[in-house]
């Protein structure tokens, strides 16, 4: 499938769930770094933030920029055609994707959501409310796809932070040492072009009678909270491996000193001999 032969959904449409349907389960794909959006939705002009796509096989497909593509009422066939119409506007694929679920159940006495048995009970299903779940459950898997990340870099600089700490220095060598640091830093900047969890999303501006029901998923799914817990992991992994760096800076600079020293000592020999062994003819 084309991507060309998707309507996109408009923003001012309301689009409930289906009269024989009372439940829809969003699924949330992260599919690489970024997703090039220009022009996805050009044909209905489109601009907003995420990009949303009805299949011609049903159902609805919200696209995010920072890689994330959220799917509901979509079978596993069109999912596939789906992701494959896209796979040439991914940045960086990931080779496993990361997905999260999130059940909405229609029948909420208020117009607000409520969260309850793993489900968001809605009111309504308006695209509108649609685009904010989308939003924080996109946000979601981005942060639990790059908490697994921070996890891995810590796990491999914590070896060299206990061998400072119990040695006052780093038996690993050099070269392998640099290696581990190599890892942490591309997964540091792997995670430096991810979205910004706690920016709330454009669609607020248009729609601020949502914003309730945008604070109470964030809460329920611990947005804000997740977002500040990795961007102290992320100083503390940052300050680590600048320690790390500092000692294969001594370690360089002890080789040089040493080499200086017995350049040194080398030329003080050769003057003794001359004097001495070369004096004495």
């Amino acid at each position: 499938m084309n991507t060309d032969n998707v309507s996109t959904a408009s923003a001012t449409k309301a689009l409930p769930l289906p009269a024989e349907r009372s439940e829809l389960t969003l699924k949330a794909i992260l599919v690489g770094e970024r997703i090039d959006t220009r022009g996805l939705g050009a044909a209905s002009g489109a601009t907003t933030t995420p990009v949303t796509l009805q299949p011609e096989a049903g159902g609805i497909a919200f696209v995010f920029r920072y890689g994330v593509v959220v799917l509901g009422g979509i079978d596993a066939a069109a999912e596939r055609v789906l992701l494959d119409s896209l796979r040439g506007r991914v940045v960086a694929p990931e080779g496993a994707p990361a997905t999260e679920e999130a059940k909405i159940v229609l029948g909420g006495e208020v117009n607000e959501a409520a969260v309850a048995s793993e489900a968001v009970v809605l009111q309504d299903a308006t695209l509108e409310h649609l685009q904010v779940v989308a939003s924080v459950l996109s946000k979601s898997v981005v942060l639990a796809h790059q908490e697994t990340a921070i996890a891995s870099a810590l796990d491999r600089i914590e070896p060299f932070v206990f061998q400072l700490r119990d040695r006052g220095g780093v038996v690993t060598k050099g070269p392998a040492l640099l290696r581990q640091i190599g890892h942490v830093l591309s997964a540091m900047q792997r995670m430096a072009v991810r979205v910004e969890a706690e920016d709330k999303p454009d669609l607020l501006w248009d729609y601020p009678q949502l914003e309730r029901l945008y604070a109470r998923l964030a809460d329920e799914y611990e947005i804000v909270e997740r977002s500040r817990a990795l961007g102290r992991k992320l100083t503390l992994i940052n300050e680590s491996v600048t320690s790390l760096l500092q000692v294969v800076d001594t370690r360089r600079a002890v080789r040089l000193e040493w080499a200086i020293i017995l350049l040194i000592a080398f030329e003080i020999l050769l003057s003794l001999y001359d004097m001495f062994v070369r004096g004495a003819h």
